[in-house]
């Protein structure tokens, strides 16, 4: 599995709180072992996300990434309503 980030992710990620980004790379973690683990509830996006999938980093903490094949890149790092607008 190959995990890649997305210019966009890097500046999100910066305006994480240190506690917040451990969070993400434990998820990482998990992630990477298995990608449909329940504890990080992989899902797919509708709307004008679709094609996009979404993993819970922690609290209301998101992760937008895309899959190709068995490749996975993050564009995206940040709560729901900054991620949503909801």
């Amino acid at each position: 599995m190959m995990i890649d980030f997305h210019r966009s992710w890097e500046s999100d990620y910066k305006k994480l709180r240190p506690a917040q980004q451990e969070r993400f790379r434990e998820q990482l973690k998990l992630f990477m072992h298995n990608p449909h683990h329940p504890l990080v509830n992989n899902h797919a996006l509708h709307g004008t996300r679709n094609g996009f999938r979404s993993i819970n980093v922690g609290g209301d903490l998101r992760a937008v990434f895309r899959e190709a094949d068995d490749s996975y890149i993050f564009y995206r790092v940040g709560t729901h309503h900054q991620l949503y607008g909801k």
